[in-house]
């Protein structure tokens, strides 16, 4: 039997995203490729990077955009941020730098120019999910990653639109919306071995979202157990990096791609399951 239609599923997790390229170093080369990509908040970004070229060489350059990367590349501390909560600002930081990273890096301008169909998830001011398929895909990847009080809103079309995990749809449930028969989900997970929380207010709602995001995704996941063909790689556990810190990056990738490896090689391609290391734990 002929695997079905395939969809690559990328969570959000702030800088824990770096474990996405990792895992899509080991997938391309146990020969899986997508028929579509979906993605929410960093997910989205690496998606739409992804699906631009989802090839090694794709993943090689994703790789170099991320090691590249530093927090005041996407968070930009200025004095108008750090007064800005003060007094009528929108968000805590502006989305310029993000913007900026985006639009230098992605080699199309609409969603629909990709190479493969990506989709990206955002969340109106009413709660509801929001997938966007088309149009801008600067402003879809923005809209997607615009965590409340961190950045501000998307206007796309007549919506205002926000990070995609607050509507509690994640990626899971659109694939399938979308018709895949075979979803391949790439969490980013938690640092669930902290032994003391994370230093500075922003650092520690990120990692309050990375547990939200896991939380609904074991939900969804159930809630598709049988109906569809669910193979989740593993994420990393133990893990200390706190989803607001930028300085792990290479071994972050490194790690997930030896485990993706692993995984692969005891059939994980072909045991759909829950990972045990998603559901709420401690160490």
């Amino acid at each position: 039997m002929g695997k079905g239609r395939t969809a690559f599923v990328l969570a959000g997790g702030g800088s824990l995203g770096a474990v996405q390229v990792g895992m899509l170093e080991a997938l391309l080369e146990a020969g899986e490729t997508p028929d579509l990509i979906v993605g929410s908040s960093v997910g989205a970004l690496n998606a739409a990077f992804f699906a631009g070229d989802p090839t090694a060489k794709g993943v090689r350059n994703l790789a170099a955009i991320w090691r590249g990367m530093r927090r005041g590349d996407v968070f930009p501390l200025t004095l108008r941020s750090a007064l800005s909560l003060l007094g009528s600002a929108d968000a805590l930081f502006e989305s310029g730098g993000l913007r900026r990273l985006i639009a230098r890096n992605l080699s199309y301008r609409n969603l629909e120019d990709a190479a493969v169909p990506v989709h990206v998830v955002a969340t109106s001011l009413g709660g509801v999910a929001v997938r966007l398929s088309s149009g801008p895909a600067v402003e879809a990847i923005l809209a997607s990653a615009a965590i409340p009080m961190v950045f501000p809103s998307v206007e796309i079309g007549v919506d205002y639109l926000m990070d995609g995990a607050i509507s509690g749809n994640t990626p899971i449930l659109t694939a399938a919306e979308l018709g895949a028969e075979r979803l391949i989900v790439l969490p980013t997970g938690f640092a669930c071995a902290m032994t003391r929380p994370p230093r500075g207010a922003v650092a520690r709602g990120f990692h309050a979202l990375t547990l939200l995001i896991a939380h609904q995704m074991v939900r969804d996941l159930a809630q598709l157990s049988g109906s569809i063909e669910i193979l989740v790689a593993p994420n990393l556990c133990p893990l200390v990096t706190s989803p607001f810190d930028f300085s792990q990056t290479e071994p972050l990738m490194a790690r997930a791609a030896t485990e993706t490896r692993a995984w692969i090689a005891e059939g994980g391609l072909t045991q759909p399951q829950i990972p045990v290391a998603l559901s709420p734990h401690s160490h």
